[in-house]
């Protein structure tokens, strides 16, 4: 044997040892992907931003600066999908003149991927619903409102499954009681059904027969309750269930500067999250999965 490659071989053995005997699948290169979810929640037709006398939100919120945000975050990351939390519709005169045309547009041009319904997307009636819906180029999700005898029914999912990357992301919706909150003349038949029984059983559906390998709730039940036990709030559906990988909420106007961190039933990590109102702050959450999909994940809340 000649000398240089009596010398290499012995390097590469040393090389091989020293690493602890590695084997060789184990030098797979590993590649992390990234998904970020983008997220508001409660905007209620607020479309231009907070004029600079405001006593509370001087200079802030606005369409225009959250698509520009928005198109930014896309220049840096490809796979990003954009949801929200339900109550679009109603506290501006935008909505009051133009019934939810304009929002549902704007949204539209933002690309928005996902939302679910509010109780204050029923203020102008589910007929007034109805005949937005066109000018929406995202989907509506929600699970545990039954539609069947409305003019709804089939139109409102009750999930969308979105291939982002590679991974499977799958989005459930679910609303408040509506009875007590609106008028019955405005949701009609709509039928409410326990969200906890809901989310409990989607949940198994979509990470055991659809395979997803994250699981998010748009919710519209409220972040927390105090003194209320009958109430299903975001905190109690996440310590109550599995599966589910992230909650994004609305309906209390909860600002939240970082998610919160909650254990489900089987005491794995539930986030938490919910951006106040009025487009005043952008959710963002990173999530980072492996080659065997395991994930961790990152947030916080970008204020506009």
């Amino acid at each position: 044997m000649k000398r240089r490659e009596f010398i290499e071989k012995t390097a590469l053995s040393s090389a091989l040892i020293g690493l602890g005997g590695i084997s060789l699948p184990s030098f797979t290169t590993l590649e992390k992907k990234q998904i970020t979810i983008l997220h508001t929640n409660d905007v209620h037709s607020y479309i231009d931003p907070f004029p600079t006398n405001h006593p509370k939100n001087p200079n802030l919120g606005g369409v225009a600066r959250r698509a520009a945000i928005i198109e930014n975050i896309r220049k840096e990351n490809q796979n990003v999908l954009l949801l929200d939390a339900g109550d679009i519709f109603q506290g501006t005169p935008y909505f009051n003149y133009y019934g939810g045309e304009l929002e549902f547009k704007l949204m539209s041009m933002m690309k928005y991927d996902i939302a679910t319904i509010g109780n204050h997307d029923f203020d102008n009636g589910i007929d007034g619903l109805f005949a937005q819906l066109p000018n929406a180029s995202f989907e509506f999700v929600n699970a545990n409102y039954d539609f069947k005898n409305t003019i709804l029914n089939g139109i409102i999912k009750p999930y969308k499954i979105i291939n982002k990357g590679g991974i499977k992301v799958g989005v459930f919706g679910l609303g408040i009681q509506l009875e007590g909150l609106v008028d019955k003349n405005n949701y009609k038949e709509t039928i409410y059904n326990n969200p906890l029984e809901i989310a409990q059983d989607l949940s198994r559906i979509l990470k055991e027969e659809k395979k997803c390998d994250l699981i998010i709730c748009l919710s519209h039940l409220g972040y927390q309750y105090k003194n209320d036990e009958q109430k299903i709030s975001d905190l109690k559906l996440a310590s109550l269930t599995k599966n589910i990988d992230l909650i994004i909420g609305g309906h209390t106007h909860t600002f939240l500067d970082k998610p919160t961190v909650v254990k489900n039933s089987e005491g794995k990590d539930v986030i938490v999250n919910q951006v106040g109102c009025y487009g005043l702050n952008l959710g963002k959450i990173d999530f980072f999965f492996d080659n065997d999909k395991s994930k961790i994940a990152e947030g916080k809340s970008i204020v506009i």
